[in-house]
């Protein structure tokens, strides 16, 4: 039988993997987004339509937190994750048959600042400010609404490494001479940013925040391991078992691309940057030390579980 596949916001570059992937296994894949193809958001009644008896929805709804957090794109990034969710949950409930199985986008960036140990599902601590009360909110949602008969489970990812992805932007700058860690430091914070909760404190020294990522190949080998182990909901951790820090993933990559020296970014220079360009020194500089407990427990093997084979590959498809 032909597996039924709804992929949700998936215009992004995991989310075109994904559908030419489950496309290549033979299965039927609809896909909902701002401009359909098969089902617009808003459109509850097309929505409730493609979920009925699908055997799998993965909703990576919402816009890109690659961007200034000023207040009218703060208020974006939750309307498009919550209301995403909601309308899917309502869709789900509607239908004659729910999905079997509903697996919905969240973040690594859910837990604290990590220098000191890594953060599992079953020990990972949440931690404060404007992205983490996003992912705990987005989750909140995602749980909320009882569905018999649909296992939920939400994807806390990390980086995500392919062609396409932000490793792109610092292939770039390695190329360019600017390949060196960036590097943490003491940076004035105004009121509203702390107000709000998207100041960076200063925090590891030395390039030494923690990177923890995944290759595009293990989150679709995850999501066909999550289909098959009807035992595992919940929380999973998206994260390639070995993470490695800042400093020695620009190293990694300088030598890689076969790139000699890459000049270090300070805080200063990250700032001045990340405000030219619209985005968050945050990217950069918050310690997310992240592994996959429960997929290593429950079997999951990684095809990626290092990070140079890791970028090479990237590296080498590219070329």
């Amino acid at each position: 039988m032909t597996d039924r596949i709804v992929l949700a916001g998936a215009s992004g570059f995991i989310g075109q993997h994904l559908a030419e992937a489950f496309r290549a296994d033979g299965a039927e894949v609809a896909l909902i987004g701002r401009n359909g193809p098969d089902a617009t958001w808003g459109d509850t009644t097309a929505i409730t339509r493609l979920l009925d008896g699908a055997d799998l929805v993965v909703n990576l709804a919402g816009k890109s937190v690659n961007c200034r957090y000023t207040p009218e794109n703060r208020a974006e990034i939750l309307r498009s994750r919550i209301e995403t969710t909601r309308e899917l949950a309502v869709a789900s409930a509607a239908a004659a048959t729910p999905p079997r199985l509903w697996l919905n986008s969240s973040t690594a960036t859910i837990y604290r600042h990590a220098e000191d140990r890594p953060m599992t599902e079953s020990t990972g601590e949440i931690g404060t400010g404007f992205s983490v009360s996003i992912a705990t909110t987005w989750e909140d949602e995602f749980f909320r609404h009882e569905l018999p008969g649909t296992r939920k489970v939400a994807l806390r990812m990390a980086i995500v490494l392919g062609d396409g992805s932000a490793l792109v932007p610092l292939m770039n700058l390695a190329r360019a001479g600017l390949g060196g860690p960036q590097l943490d430091g003491r940076w004035p914070a105004t009121k509203a940013r702390l107000d709000a909760g998207t100041y960076h404190r200063f925090g590891a020294r030395g390039g030494r925040q923690k990177f923890s990522w995944i290759h595009l190949d293990d989150v679709l080998g995850s999501i066909r391991f999550l289909r098959d182990h009807e035992e595992i909901d919940g929380v999973v951790n998206l994260a390639a078992p070995n993470p490695s820090d800042n400093r020695t993933m620009m190293r990694t990559l300088r030598r890689v691309l076969r790139v000699p020296v890459g000049i270090p970014a300070w805080r200063w220079m990250l700032e001045l940057g990340s405000a030219a360009i619209h985005t968050e020194t945050e990217l950069v500089l918050k310690s997310r030390w992240v592994v996959p407990e429960r997929l290593e427990a429950a079997g999951f093997r990684f095809e990626h579980p290092h990070l140079e084979p890791a970028l090479r590959s990237i590296v080498a498809a590219r070329r």
